[in-house]
């Protein structure tokens, strides 16, 4: 006899969500709309040495922090992840991480292909969207356009576009951002469609 009502307390846990692009694919659009959608998605923010855009606040894009900050938590090892980006540290706070989840909460993690290949080492049930456009030259053509970066930088991002691409069969969705509005909606649907997962409930019928 199934005993469907006997379920174990971790079928309540969370998921984590990792969301990598190459920069100006709209990642950031994107992880936007997703997380005001939807309260159950709490997105991690993470710390960095890098110096803040204009428009961006501590606390709400990033943990802003100097690299002897940066270095300190490091020692303490107080990331489930960290990197070095386009010369910056970035890094995710475990913490952060483990009680969001505990929480029955997803948690969003918007991170770069390193980052995210070492949190789906050690969270592997973790589900990883790619997000990018159809071609590099769409992409050129959008950091140009948004005008915040210098044409060395602009090729810098490029080059390394080339390489995150390379880990794209490491990932297990492709969302290719044509139309924004589009590219939400499938993302969106990835995510309803984790909570019918067989390894997230596997033990349904024990």
């Amino acid at each position: 006899m199934i005993k469907v009502n006997k379920l174990k307390k971790d079928i309540k846990l969370g998921n984590i969500i990792i969301i990598s692009a190459p920069s100006g694919a709209g990642k950031t659009t994107i992880c936007d709309a997703i997380v005001k959608s939807d309260k159950n998605i709490i997105r991690s923010i993470s710390y960095t040495t890098r110096i803040p855009r204009r428009g961006e606040r501590d606390s709400r894009e990033y943990f802003f922090v100097s690299e002897i900050e940066f270095e300190q938590m490091l020692k303490e090892n107080k990331f489930v992840e960290s990197a070095i980006v386009h010369g910056n540290y970035y890094g995710t706070s475990k913490d952060f991480v483990d009680k969001t989840l505990k929480c029955g909460k997803n948690v969003l993690l918007e991170i770069d292909v390193q980052g995210g290949l070492k949190i789906k080492k050690q969270y592997p049930q973790s589900c990883m969207i790619f997000i990018m456009t159809k071609n590099l030259n769409i992409l050129k053509q959008r950091l140009i356009s948004r005008n915040k970066d210098c044409a060395e930088t602009i090729d810098m991002r490029l080059k390394n576009a080339k390489k995150e691409i390379q880990c794209l069969k490491k990932y297990e969705y492709l969302v290719i951002n044509d139309n924004l509005k589009k590219a939400i909606d499938s993302v969106k649907t990835i995510i309803r469609s984790l909570k019918y997962k067989v390894i997230k409930n596997k033990n349904y019928f024990n």
